[in-house]
């Protein structure tokens, strides 16, 4: 069973992908669904990196600016919006073209993860944090290690949230989220991945940072925090924003914010790269000195043999 036609751009962060799928859009007449879990909050610009209307070409994108700061956003969320909006697209004899960028949001979509139904113990996550502030994080990952080796496997001891919602699902003794998923691609997707050579994708990342900063990332998180957004809001807890929170507090020299960001992206970066060693399914370009142009064609005849009934 096919969820339809469908293009996916994907790879790290920095490495192009707004530039060639809103190129592929324009040449499609299509819309782009973002995958990126940071687009959906409002007022988180800069930081995210968030396409201005200029870079976003005419094209609509969707999951772009739909939460407010303190809205929790799940990869369930995800995956019900972005497959209504891709369903939307494809009624109209279209094909969507999805720019990825949070791993597990795209790899839920693209392979038909089914999410437990397990509801929030408001308590009990309570209990969970107060424990893991006594007795540490690691401690908590142990004992979701017990119930559930396959999603500690996969949550790092460091995402206690994540770490804490995998127990919740065990304890409500449904379904837990490891074994709930179906297996393979359940859209015709041409999934095409990015890529360059690391020093050169570290470039881009620092020169990314840099025009953040120029362009007032922290004038940006000072007037949210202004505008009573708290540190411990979700959207805070991006890169960019945590560490620019952390120094209007005092607690670390600008230089000192602009290298942790840095650091952080480029380790966000080979994250994105373990979700991707997963998907067999990517199709992977080189594109250190390709002009887009070149690329966007060269996508667009990979897509002209994978969907022959729609594209000729």
């Amino acid at each position: 069973m096919t969820g339809g036609p469908l293009i996916a751009i994907l790879g790290p962060t920095a490495v192009g992908k707004t530039a060639l799928a809103v190129a592929l859009a324009q040449a499609l007449d299509t819309d782009i669904v973002s995958g990126d879990s940071m687009l959906v909050y409002r007022g988180f610009d800069i930081g995210t990196a968030k396409p201005s209307a200029v870079e976003r070409g005419g094209v609509a994108h969707a999951l772009i600016d739909i939460c407010d700061p303190s809205e929790p956003f799940s990869v369930s969320d995800f995956q019900r919006l972005a497959t209504e909006r891709i369903a939307a697209i494809q009624a109209r004899r279209r094909i969507p073209v999805l720019a990825g960028g949070t791993g597990l949001y795209v790899k839920a979509l693209l392979e038909g993860y089914v999410f437990s139904e397990a509801k929030e113990d408001t308590a009990y996550r309570r209990e969970m944090e107060a424990l893991a502030e006594e007795k540490g994080r690691a401690y908590v990952h142990d004992l979701l290690a017990a119930a559930d080796p396959e999603a500690a496997a996969r949550i790092p001891e460091s995402n206690l949230r994540r770490v804490i919602r995998a127990l919740e699902v065990c304890r409500g003794g449904r379904e837990t989220i490891s074994r709930a998923k179906a297996g393979g691609l359940v859209y015709d997707a041409l999934v095409i991945g990015l890529r360059r050579e690391r020093r050169s994708l570290y470039e881009r990342i620092d020169k990314r940072v840099d025009a953040m900063m120029a362009a007032g990332l922290v004038d940006e998180v000072r007037g949210l925090l202004a505008a009573g957004v708290s540190r411990d809001a979700p959207a805070m807890k991006g890169i960019g924003y945590k560490e620019m929170a952390a120094h209007l507090a005092g607690e670390t020299t600008l230089d000192e914010a602009v290298a942790a960001v840095k650091r952080a992206t480029r380790r966000f970066a080979k994250r994105q790269f373990t979700w991707y060693r997963s998907m067999p399914y990517i199709r992977w370009l080189d594109v250190d000195g390709v002009p887009l142009s070149e690329l966007r064609e060269k996508v667009l005849r990979e897509a002209a043999g994978f969907f022959p009934e729609m594209t000729n």
